[in-house]
């Protein structure tokens, strides 16, 4: 697809899809466009991740602390059983 396509359809933009030939001189594109949740998704992650940044140059002398396996084990611990709403 030519940059000129997502730029006149930006609904596109990095959307999933496949090209079936369906005769020798016909394709037939289909492209599956992210959905809005997941756009959403995206978002408060970019917001979130934004504040740590900000945070983190803010107060350069904080001292921040890695993630480890360890913590990652107690938040499952934590998550068992738990049923999330889709």
């Amino acid at each position: 697809m030519s940059a000129s396509f997502f730029k006149d359809n930006p609904q596109f933009k990095e959307a999933k899809g496949a090209v079936e030939v369906i005769s020798p001189d016909t394709l037939l594109v289909r492209l599956q466009p992210q959905s809005v949740e997941q756009e959403e998704d995206e978002l408060m992650l970019s917001l979130f991740l934004d504040f740590l940044t900000k945070q983190a140059l803010l107060n350069p002398d904080a001292e921040l602390e890695a993630y480890t396996e360890a913590m990652a084990a107690v938040d499952e611990e934590l998550m068992t059983g738990v049923e999330l709403d889709s």
